[in-house]
């Protein structure tokens, strides 16, 4: 198959190039001149633009040909016929042509490139071990100098290092980011020290004096450049000091990663900087390229080791990362291997991640052994861009998570001011972290398909449509910024009024009052902010207006009934005729007031049961807890009973009442004799009257009857029960009628107990 396509390939590129061989041809014998076609020289030119150098080598020549001729006379411009546009079926055609032809050149390049895999390493003779034994004994000394001053430099400053970890550990994100910069100069400096130490033995002592040779050179410009790349991973992990680690590792995973990180750094370093140059001086050109070529295999052998050895943890710190809704650290993670399993697509691609790590690998391999070293370098670039942009994400995360982990500190005024503001923004970071992470996440993919070439990212986003969908985003996400941090303000400025523990305790005006104003203010900024978004977005929010004014017209009409309640409503606010926890009595029904709204107010009775009277239905409102209560005393005795000793009896009862110290803060006043207020049917009402805090007036009536009650019964004071007289009329002379009785005898029953008959 593979056969058939490339032998396809070739019928095209000879056709093409026969085509211009003879239009070349034709334009010459209009001169006199014919040039014969030769199969020969049609297949060497094949060849030689099949090969990617070789091509490279023929524009080259044919450019610096061009620049060097001189031509005397200006094009020939034809005028261009008039055409008409292309049908819609011509435009598919062209489109389905282009496209073919491009996976056709694709296909040929690749498979040329697999024809030539091998010929990278074509270049070995065998005698580069030789080479790098003699270049490794001459560096020896060198060599061993560095090495054994970084490392008891390292040695020496190993307990400041642990010093400043385990100052970071308690110390704030101003002093750790002093520590991290310090803790990284002094690495950096070890690193200088040692590379200066080599570099003045090899000029003093190695060779002629003031002189340094080319291996020792090599070495010591790829020790410095090593060594600073261990830093920069060093700073990124921080294996020794999490306090320190930019990266949200555990102790043990960052120290793993820190020592695989350091192999592939001293392979690709040491292989690249110094083995390969050494081979090209020493032996060829393109026995250098072999050996970079298996100094990247060996990379990527080992890289493709470590994926398949450690897919599982690497799975389950993907999944930790995705599931948590906190910035948890890893070292607060008790039992890593207890991962909740992440379900869906997402927990798919997170168990799969090797695979994809693995094909990433193989194209890699691909790369190196098949294309020349240009193209290795922008491939391995674009990848390493890739690993930055996730560190750096990475990074900015990390920092987030910490600021969001430890909680958001406001300065101590606007703690004052605002004191509940702070505990409501730590309420939401855990979903503020979410969506930035989510965000990062997409801008890091989005890099990561841009740098891949799978789309142009970039170029959209630079473009016309793309900047201008960028700014209004942009300006939509700082309104919606806004909108939430005036809410949040309001909100807490709210709470603080209507909370008892900072500041003033609220009264029953001011919690209603707050509350309307919360519910307006919320309605009114989501309105607000709605009309800017939807303007910033591009639409015309004119009409929109015009039409919510038309519609909320035509709403006043058809519902005039809702228009009768928020106007009663907004008066009833504006007269304080009740306010939330107040006892009142509205459409017939009492009890107490749990909710107000423009629109209707929320009653429970004493039932339980909860009523929403609209404000249309009600025409009187009975407060019940203004200023101060009465509870009115009316008290029935017995037409036999003395007035004055009544009157002395209740008067006993308050001062019992009055006793009782619950009952006492209730009362604001002495009990109020009013005197005989009713002759009843079967009583005499005597009223009195005792003034109560709002509110009060039943319990304290209840425990005032309960006194009343003993008193009464001490001093043999009769309390009647309903009673009536029975008249049988009289006629004209005076004489009433006869009152008939009928008598029954009684007999005793079986067990002497008297039987009526």
């Amino acid at each position: 198959m593979l056969f058939v396509v490339t032998r396809a390939i070739r019928l095209c590129l000879a056709v093409i190039v026969s085509m211009g061989v003879a239009l070349s041809a034709g334009a010459q014998e209009a001169q006199g001149d014919a040039v014969p076609l030769d199969p020969a020289a049609l297949e060497q030119l094949i060849e030689v633009l099949s090969n990617d150098a070789s091509r490279g080598a023929l524009l080259d020549a044919l450019s610096n040909l061009g620049e060097g001729s001189q031509t005397a006379a200006a094009p020939l411009e034809l005028p261009v016929p008039a055409t008409q546009p292309p049908s819609f079926g011509a435009r598919i055609a062209e489109l389905t042509q282009s496209t073919a032809e491009d996976i056709a050149s694709q296909i040929d390049a690749f498979l040329h490139s697999l024809a030539g895999a091998g010929s990278v390493f074509r270049g070995l003779s065998g005698s580069e071990l030789s080479v790098l034994l003699d270049s490794l004994r001459a560096l020896f000394f060198v060599i061993v100098i560095t090495v054994g001053v970084f490392i008891g430099l390292r040695i020496l400053l190993g307990p400041l290092f642990n010093r400043i970890g385990t100052r970071a550990v308690t110390a704030n994100m101003m002093r750790t980011g002093l520590l991290f910069v310090g803790a990284r100069s002094l690495d950096i400096a070890v690193v200088l020290v040692a590379w200066a130490l080599g570099y003045a033995i090899s000029l003093l002592a190695l060779g002629d004096y003031a002189q340094i040779g080319f291996l020792q050179a090599l070495y010591l410009n790829a020790f410095l450049l090593v060594e600073l790349a261990k830093v920069g991973i060093r700073a990124v992990l921080s294996p020794a000091a999490a306090s320190l680690r930019l990266v949200n590792l555990s102790d043990a995973a960052a120290s793993r990663l820190f020592r695989h990180s350091n192999i592939v750094a001293s392979l690709l370093g040491y292989g690249q900087l110094l083995i390969v140059p050494i081979v090209n001086r020493n032996v060829s050109f393109f026995a250098g390229l072999g050996v970079s070529a298996i100094v990247s295999l060996l990379v990527v052998l080992y890289l493709l080791i470590l994926v398949v050895w450690y897919r599982d943890p690497v799975a389950a710190w993907l999944t930790r990362r995705f599931t948590s809704k906190d910035y948890l650290l890893e070292s607060q993670v008790e039992d890593a291997a207890a991962t909740p399993r992440l379900e869906g697509a997402l927990g798919t691609l997170v168990r799969s991640w090797h695979w994809f790590m693995i094909v990433y690998l193989a194209v890699l391999v691909l790369v190196v052994t098949t294309r020349s070293s240009a193209r290795v370098f922008d491939f391995i670039s674009g990848s390493g861009q890739v690993v930055l942009a996730i560190l750096i994400g990475s990074v900015v995360l990390g920092a987030l998570g910490r600021v969001f982990r430890n909680g958001v500190t406001l300065p101590h005024g606007v703690r004052t001011r605002l004191p509940l503001l702070e505990p409501r923004l730590n309420q939401i970071t855990p979903a503020v972290f979410g969506t930035l992470r989510i965000i990062v996440g997409f801008a890091i993919l989005a890099y990561t398909v841009d740098t891949a070439g799978l789309a142009d990212v970039s170029g959209l986003l630079t473009s016309q449509v793309g900047s201008d969908v960028t700014s209004r985003l942009s300006s939509v996400v700082l309104i919606l910024l806004f909108a939430a941090l005036i809410w949040l303000v309001i909100n807490a400025y709210i709470d603080y009024q209507l909370d008892p523990d900072h500041g003033f305790a609220p009264s029953a005006r001011q919690v209603t009052l707050l509350t309307l104003a919360r519910n307006a203010i919320t309605i009114t900024l989501a309105i607000l902010t709605l009309m800017f978004a939807l303007s910033e977005v591009g639409l015309d929010i004119g009409p929109l207006i015009a039409s919510a004014g038309v519609l909320g017209l035509a709403i006043g009409f058809g519902a005039q009934k809702l228009v009768q309640d928020i106007i009663t409503g907004v008066f009833i606010q504006f007269e304080n005729a009740m306010n939330v926890g107040d006892i009142v009595t509205v459409g017939g029904i009492s009890g107490t007031v749990e909710k107000l709204t423009v629109r209707s107010v929320s009653l429970r009775d004493l039932a339980g049961t909860f009523h929403i009277i609209p404000f249309s239905s009600v025409d009187m409102v009975s407060n019940f807890m203004r200023d101060f209560a009465y509870h009115v005393a009316d008290t029935g005795v017995a037409y036999r009973e003395d007035i004055d000793a009544v009157r002395d009896a209740m008067h006993d009862a308050f001062d019992l009442l009055v006793q009782d110290p619950d009952m006492r803060i209730a009362i604001l006043g002495q009990l109020e004799w009013y005197g005989l207020h009713e002759l009843g049917d079967s009583a005499v009402v005597l009223r009195g009257r005792i003034k109560t805090l709002p509110g009060r007036q039943w319990g304290v009536g209840r425990a005032y009857n309960a006194q009343l009650k003993k008193v009464f019964d001490e001093r043999g004071i009769e309390i009647p029960f309903p009673h009536q007289t029975v008249y049988f009329g009289e006629d004209k002379n005076g004489r009433t009628q006869a009152l008939r009785l009928k008598t029954e005898r009684v007999q005793p029953g079986p067990e002497g107990e008297p039987d009526a008959e």
